[in-house]
């Protein structure tokens, strides 16, 4: 058994009243979720969420969405400062991207201070937590935060929950998992109705 760090593994996701992150046109229906994803409670739970996180793990599809978004952000100087401080933090913090398809990062900029990797999220959050500090954030891909919930090794979770039900799509929380417990740390609701919630797991 390796040594392990105190780091804590966090996630982040926004979800439907129905539990999804997504509609049911696919990957890229995110209509129920779109509209709450830039207020001010969405944006104040942006910095909770980055501001104690040193390593960002990733699914290649957000790692290629995301780099190819944010850096555009980080120069933006017009663009709102909690933002450009989240858009920051990921250009400038290491990237873990797991993807089974990759075998390098790509020769881009954005990608300076990402690594690919081909191994079960379970196995590299094992690795990160041997060394090093700070938080380790799963940064919105659902495929990684399922895995780490499967095999209970999620500290946090950082919810956005919409006021929409969104009747199909991809659920986070499927049938299977193993039972835990969890502690409502902060809550913040918006105009909208969009709430944004911390729980932080109880062993």
């Amino acid at each position: 058994m390796s040594h392990s760090t105190g780091r804590k593994v966090t996630a982040n996701i926004a979800l439907t009243l129905d539990g999804r992150y997504n509609g049911p046109g696919g990957p890229g229906d995110i209509a129920a979720i779109l509209p709450y994803a830039t207020t001010e409670v969405a944006r104040n739970h942006l910095t909770h969420i980055w501001e104690n996180a040193t390593t960002a793990l990733l699914g290649r599809v957000n790692a290629e969405g995301f780099l190819g978004y944010w850096p555009t952000v980080a120069a933006d100087e017009d663009a709102d400062p909690r933002d450009r401080g989240y858009a920051k933090w990921l250009v400038d913090t290491e990237k873990v991207v797991l993807s089974t398809t990759l075998t390098e990062a790509p020769a881009d900029s954005a990608w300076e201070r990402a690594r690919v990797v081909n191994a079960p999220a379970a196995d590299v959050v094992a690795e990160l937590r041997a060394d090093g500090e700070g938080d380790i954030l799963v940064n919105t891909s659902a495929s990684v935060i399922k895995a780490l919930l499967a095999a209970d090794l999620l500290d946090r979770l950082y919810l956005l929950i919409c006021p929409e039900i969104a009747g199909g799509g991809q659920r986070l929380f499927e049938d299977g998992l193993p039972g835990s417990r969890w502690k409502l740390t902060r809550q913040e609701t918006g105009e909208l109705g969009e709430t944004a919630l911390i729980y932080d797991r109880m062993r």
